[in-house]
């Protein structure tokens, strides 16, 4: 299974930080966030990897390079203008093939086990299944949650709502409608096929957490650097 990682950002709520720095490349435990990213994603044998860039792409691709350090081979799909989540991956397609596939954010750390969803990933077909979500807890910074989830199935409306995770795996399908190049919300693809009962999901009850603010960083930065208790 490929995997996606989204860094194609400006990273406006990380600034004055991502002036000068796109988002992905900021530091937290002397390293930068995008790298935990594709480090648990070689452990899972996820190794064939795409990074979408726009925001100080050339920062990125020179940082990162072809993945060989990382254990893996990163290819770049680079946006004239950052496309949205939902552009960005169509863009992106033809990197990403025909199968169903893994898209993350790089801007989260978790303890989340990717290895899992290459079986998921071979169940979703068009007319069965469009997307799976990885939901998590309500962080503090987002109580209302996103998604409910009930039966293993994902829907925009529930008692119990969640926050999604920013992992996914997706079938090409779920993006046939956008033209290549175009701006598009990935939750505007998902609301229709989640009314069609074809998005499931899981919730992942693990570490898990987003680094959108400066605050946050600081707080992944404390975590990492703190000694550990004897």
């Amino acid at each position: 299974m490929k995997a996606m990682i989204l860094a194609a950002g400006r990273g406006e709520r990380m600034r004055p930080l991502t002036d000068h720095l796109p988002k992905a490349l900021l530091e937290a435990g002397g390293r930068p966030l995008i790298t935990y990213v594709i480090e648990r994603l070689a452990r899972s044998g996820c190794t064939e990897l795409v990074v979408n860039v726009s925001h100080f792409a050339g920062l990125i691709e020179r940082a990162l390079g072809d993945g060989s350090r990382y254990g893996v081979r990163i290819v770049y799909s680079r946006e004239a203008q950052p496309l949205e989540t939902g552009g960005g991956i169509t863009y992106a397609l033809p990197l990403l093939g025909d199968a169903p596939f893994l898209v993350i954010n790089s801007d989260i750390y978790c303890d989340y086990d990717f290895a899992r969803l290459a079986a998921l990933a071979a169940t979703l077909a068009p007319g069965r299944g469009l997307a799976h979500l990885v939901l998590v807890d309500n962080p503090p910074h987002h109580p209302g949650g996103d998604f409910a989830l009930a039966a293993g199935r994902v829907s925009g409306e529930g008692p119990s709502r969640l926050t999604f995770s920013g992992i996914g795996v997706y079938s090409p399908a779920l993006f046939a409608a956008v033209t290549p190049g175009a701006r598009c919300q990935l939750a505007a693809l998902l609301a229709p096929a989640m009314a069609r009962g074809l998005v499931s999901g899981e919730h992942h009850r693990g570490l898990w957490m987003d680094i959108g603010t400066p605050q946050r960083l600081e707080a992944l930065e404390r975590a990492l650097t703190a000694p550990r208790s004897r």
